[in-house]
């Protein structure tokens, strides 16, 4: 599955995956070290903690290192179409409240931030359509309609 990122982005994953490999591992192994120390390995609550602590941090490095294999890099352009990398302005047309949305690859959103993913419904729905433009949207709650009245 591609990903898409901001050159920003990708420099956040690079350093938090260097964080994990060098200094990650190193804190790690020494945990599991120091829970050693604590006699018995089949009764040791602290080894299999630090077990446990262990594997996620390397399910975490192997997530990192997918999306950075995947990554197909965006730029934002300026366009009168929304797409990625845009902030819309919608009018709830149902309720007469304006929103404002982040147009944001998977790997970025954030719905408590109105950051939201080009692949959520209510992305693949704005992405191409112009200011001024309806759309109606079928999402879990139902349906809902929006007019864009900004693209930025």
């Amino acid at each position: 599955m591609v990903e898409l990122l901001t050159l920003e982005d990708i420099k956040e994953l690079e350093a938090e995956l260097e964080e994990l490999k060098v200094h990650g591992r190193a804190e790690m192994a020494e945990k599991i070290r120091v829970a050693r120390e604590f006699g018995d390995l089949s009764e040791n609550a602290e080894y299999d903690i630090a077990k446990e602590e262990q594997a996620k941090m390397e399910a975490r490095i192997a997530e990192i290192e997918a999306k950075l294999r995947n990554a197909q890099i965006y730029e934002k352009s300026k366009s009168d179409k929304v797409g990625l990398g845009h902030t819309v302005k919608l009018l709830d047309l149902d309720t007469n409240e304006e929103l404002t949305y982040d147009i944001v690859g998977s790997h970025q959103a954030n719905p408590v931030e109105n950051r939201i993913s080009n692949d959520s419904p209510v992305g693949k729905a704005l992405i191409g359509k112009k200011r001024g433009d309806e759309v109606e949207i079928k999402v879990k709650a139902g349906v809902v309609r929006f007019r864009i009245l900004k693209i930025s």
